[in-house]
């Protein structure tokens, strides 16, 4: 294949490199250094703040010294550079919502969710070449070298074609498919280092979680259908459906490495935690995703389970909400669906026992789990659970459960140990009710979480 080189690429295209701009590291070896190296350097970190300690008089813990938040920065900083698998399970530590991880840890580790480093300009135009074919960017009136995003598995550029469409182009970073399931195998090697994660923790069935996914996300044809399937469940008559755009499918320019969509007009959700944003449009957004959370679980039984501000948009002249990445989108069984509606009636109702007999029918607790490290889900669950007791607004902006669930899990591990992991599907909705959550705190965001619950929990 013909690559345009270096000096062939048009001006915009020499000129978007910076310092956010990074070759995404392809085959076993070199991905498996980059993991090398930010274990080492994690490592190196610990051990310069543990002998600082000593020379206080202090007696360092490795495994609080090991996660700190110097380390958290490294880290995130080098799963970023690589992108793909490790990238994706950093952002699933950031959001596991059960204190495996000290909190102040996974908040920098989070950064992860918001940006990647993105491709140079070069390898960009080789991905497209491949994909599109030699002369690729004849199909096109304008291209923007400059992505507008950038994720784990891909970033996007603006296009417009010559019958004058508008396009958002996902395209896959190179290599991310094939280097999965080496990933994970390095991912499984690296962390059997002392201090990353808590002993006794069986992190098999989290990276065998993260495998599967990622060859889900990676599938963009696969997410076209998803997100066809999201646009027909949201509905155009439902209440809330004024509240959100969701993007079309042009699947004369995709293809299994490019997903091509309509663009969205607006900006970056995070915009709105700026302190100038008015508190009533963050409490509508935020009411608006509550709402839409809830749906997907209750009603429309399809989840997109990757809530950051990277998969939002909001337009401020038509006052609404893009959705924009469905590659992590889960159905829901019937089945499962009554198993939460009965669970999350017993969290408002704080009824132990039905809390118990939920949590063990659902998978929370499993069928090896000691007395103590039942006790210490129900525990954690009654605690989260204040969100839909609540009378009137929960303001998630002065809430400090977050906080609380860190804290009452990192003791929990130290006291009863690690218990089972959950089933594949409630790890992914956990993420969406975490990210959701994580999201409104952001937001500082004021929401009457009871009473938008109420309407599935009181129906029979």
């Amino acid at each position: 294949m013909n690559v345009t080189p270096p000096e062939r690429l048009p001006p915009d295209a020499r000129d978007v490199n910076d310092a956010r701009t990074a070759p995404v590291p392809q085959g076993r070896t070199s991905r498996f250094l980059h993991l090398g190296r930010a274990v080492g350097e994690m490592a190196l970190g610990a051990a310069a703040q543990g002998l600082s300690q000593l020379a206080q008089g202090q007696r360092p813990v490795w495994a609080d010294v090991m996660l700190s938040a110097d380390n958290a920065r490294r880290l995130a900083e080098r799963l970023s550079q690589m992108r793909g698998a490790a990238m994706k399970l950093g952002q699933l530590m950031s959001m596991d919502g059960q204190g495996v991880l000290p909190q102040p840890f996974a908040d920098l580790l989070s950064r992860l969710r918001d940006q990647a480093h993105t491709m140079p300009a070069l390898q960009l135009a080789e991905v497209l070449e491949r994909e599109y074919g030699a002369g690729w960017h004849r199909r096109f009136q304008r291209f923007s070298y400059a992505p507008i995003a950038a994720a784990s598995i891909g970033q996007v550029h603006r296009a417009e074609t010559h019958e004058g469409a508008v396009l958002a182009l996902k395209v896959q970073y190179p290599g991310v498919r094939r280097s999965i399931d080496s990933d994970v195998a390095n991912l499984a090697l690296l962390m059997r280092v002392p201090g990353l994660v808590p002993a006794g923790l069986d992190l098999a069935p989290l990276l065998e979680h993260v495998r599967q996914q990622l060859h889900h996300e990676t599938d963009y044809l696969a997410e076209a259908q998803a997100l066809n399937a999201y646009r027909q469940a949201l509905g155009e008559g439902a209440a809330d459906a004024a509240d959100f755009t969701v993007p079309e499918v042009h699947a004369a320019h995709s293809t299994g490495h490019i997903l091509a969509l309509g663009f969205l007009d607006g900006h970056p959700l995070d915009r709105l935690t700026q302190p100038d944003q008015p508190q009533a449009l963050r409490d509508r957004v935020a009411t608006a995703l509550c709402r839409l959370a809830i749906r997907e679980l209750f009603e429309m039984r399809l989840v997109q389970t990757d809530p950051n501000f990277g998969n939002y948009l909001f337009d401020p002249v038509g006052q609404r909400i893009g959705l924009l990445d469905f590659g992590a989108t889960q159905a829901v069984s019937p089945e499962r669906v009554e198993a939460f509606r009965t669970l999350a009636r017993a969290l408002r109702d704080d009824d132990v026992p039905r809390i118990e007999a939920q949590a063990r029918a659902i998978g929370f607790i499993g069928e090896a789990d000691t007395p103590a490290q039942a006790q210490g889900v129900i525990d954690l669950m009654r605690e989260a659970g204040e969100v839909l007791r609540q009378r009137g607004p929960y303001d998630f902006g002065q809430s400090d459960l977050l906080s609380r669930l860190s804290r009452l899990g990192q003791a929990q591990l130290r006291d009863a140990g690690v218990g089972s992991v959950p089933p594949e599907d409630l790890v992914f909705l956990q993420r969406k009710f975490v990210g959701t959550f994580l999201l409104c705190t952001r937001l500082r965001a004021r929401v009457d979480v009871a009473a938008l619950f109420a309407p599935v929990l009181d129906a029979a």
